[in-house]
């Protein structure tokens, strides 16, 4: 994956309390480059079964390419987006528990 599983773990933590902090998630999905943002779309369609884990780098490349709205109303229109990405941390390996522990209580 092209993101840094504690920018994932982040927007997790803010997608979790979206009603509160929509600015911020917002701000934090826009500083991300067209990379970052495409790898986390992909996460989310692998965490809602849209792909197979090891079809990721197909997901990426259809996130790039259909792409037609921002990114965060895009993120923002999915009901389970914390769910969804943490399913597809697990379904790649990745344990989204730790990762977001690691957000809240840095190294």
């Amino acid at each position: 994956m092209d993101i840094a599983i504690d920018k994932i773990a982040e927007v997790i933590i803010l997608a979790r309390d979206l009603d509160h902090r929509r600015a911020e998630f917002d701000g934090f999905i826009e500083s991300l480059n067209e990379d970052e943002k495409a790898n986390l779309v992909a996460l989310m369609w692998v965490g809602r079964g849209s792909f197979e884990p090891e079809d990721f780098d197909q997901a990426v490349e259809t996130a790039m390419s259909e792409a037609t709205v921002p990114t965060a109303q895009y993120l923002k229109g999915s009901l389970h987006l914390a769910d969804h990405l943490e399913n597809g941390l697990d379904a790649m390996g990745i344990s989204a528990l730790d990762a977001e522990d690691e957000v809240y209580r840095p190294g």
